[in-house]
């Protein structure tokens, strides 16, 4: 028989349910099972739902600390990155002013961690993004990936594989380090890069494309070579990316994010689309293989599932098959990314998601969300206010 927890909290505009003329608290109730273990938990996006830029917005200190104490689990699922998972998690905690561990948190890269096909001692791959060499730092110390350079690395060394890099050399030369094999391309140890990853939002979009197309282009990844492929009209692709050339992994598609300015400023996809304006200008139009990650990708909402049932599994001990997870609820703030990716998200474990859009980030009240979320609310706390409720019902 399922027993119920009551608990005050600030109240939301519901706009599924009929409003009840009551005080400006509520009762909430928290359904449980008799063993005390929710069917339901929660995704947050963070960026534009718990932060804006570094302010943590309305309601989400409250609304977590109720889901503590309530013992409902949720983790932090952010397309956000650049940073180690330990020390964003340490960073969130102190600005929440709630205890929150690495169990609880995927951000955009955290999935490149399991890649271990680039982790052999032969392997050496190119990280691209973030600020100082933090990104090259996440995959060497914190994934053990072995081999790890950085375009500033590159350009450090050889500076002329980007003319108009002179006026940033000095912030280059501040974190680059040596490279395991000088470019030689007549030479059997010539720098060979096996997989290339943007882990977050490129500083100098200039270099990094330059250095990612020439990757593209080479031979088998070799710097300083260009693949005689190239534009072969009797291979497949024109004879593009068909000579052993990297592989190309894009950490987070979202082309919008909100920062403390009034407007939504560009992130990681729209890199990726002048890059791949300038992909097809150069190809003459040849497709570009790349694999995009984040959400709204399914491959991303799995490994977060999976991380969520961890979570909750540790908070419960062994979750039995009477205890299934019946209902996850994503709340974000991002129709492309968060709505989309759980409005079309297939779980394994067959967990109904369901999405709610805030109005404090990207999405601007008053227009019409690109995709439809199961609600819209004001910030974070209505949104928790309005899942909370919705679950009575499982």
């Amino acid at each position: 028989m399922a027993s119920t927890v009551r608990q005050l909290i600030r109240p939301v505009a519901r706009q599924s349910r009929p409003q009840t003329s009551r005080s400006c608290y509520r009762c909430l109730q928290t359904k449980v099972h008799d063993q005390g273990i929710p069917p339901y938990a929660f995704a947050f996006d963070i960026d534009g739902v718990l932060l804006r830029s570094s302010t943590p917005l309305p309601g989400a200190r409250n609304a977590l600390r109720y889901l503590q104490r309530q013992r409902v689990p949720f983790i932090l699922l952010t397309n956000g990155g650049g940073r180690s998972e330990t020390e964003r998690v340490q960073d969130l905690s102190e600005k929440l002013d709630v205890e929150l561990d690495v169990s609880m948190f995927v951000q955009s890269h955290t999935p490149f961690a399991e890649m271990e096909e680039y982790k052999g001692g032969d392997k050496t791959v190119m990280v691209v993004g973030g600020d100082y060499d933090k990104c090259q730092r996440v995959a060497s110390e914190h994934y053990g990936f072995g081999n790890v350079v950085t375009p500033a690395d590159i350009v450090a060394r050889y500076p002329d594989i980007w003319p108009f890099s002179k006026v940033f050399m000095d912030y280059y030369k501040a974190f680059a380090k040596p490279l395991p094999s000088p470019i030689n391309p007549a030479a059997s140890a010539t720098l060979k890069i096996d997989g290339i990853f943007v882990y977050n939002d490129p500083r100098d979009w200039g270099l990094d494309s330059q250095i990612i197309l020439d990757l593209l282009l080479s031979e088998q990844g070799k710097l300083g070579t260009l693949s005689k492929k190239n534009g072969d009209k009797s291979l497949p692709n024109n004879g593009y990316l068909q000579d052993g050339q990297p592989s190309l992994y894009h950490s987070n598609p979202d082309l919008w994010w909100a920062s403390s300015y009034p407007l939504s400023r560009l992130g990681q996809g729209g890199f990726r689309a002048a890059f791949e304006g300038l992909w097809s200008t150069v190809t003459g139009g040849a497709k570009l293989e790349q694999t995009v990650m984040g959400k709204p990708h399914q491959p991303t909402y799995e490994f977060a599932e999976k991380k969520l049932r961890r979570h909750r599994k540790a908070l419960f001990g062994h979750v039995g098959l009477n205890d299934p997870l019946r209902r996850v609820y994503m709340v974000g703030d991002n129709p492309e990314s968060d709505i989309r990716g759980a409005n079309n998200y297939q779980s394994p474990h067959g967990s109904e998601w369901k999405s709610i859009l805030v109005k404090t980030g990207v999405y601007q009240e008053g227009t019409t969300p690109s995709v439809q979320p199961t609600v819209i609310v004001g910030d974070v706390g209505e949104a928790v206010r309005w899942a909370v409720e919705d679950a009575l019902e499982l």
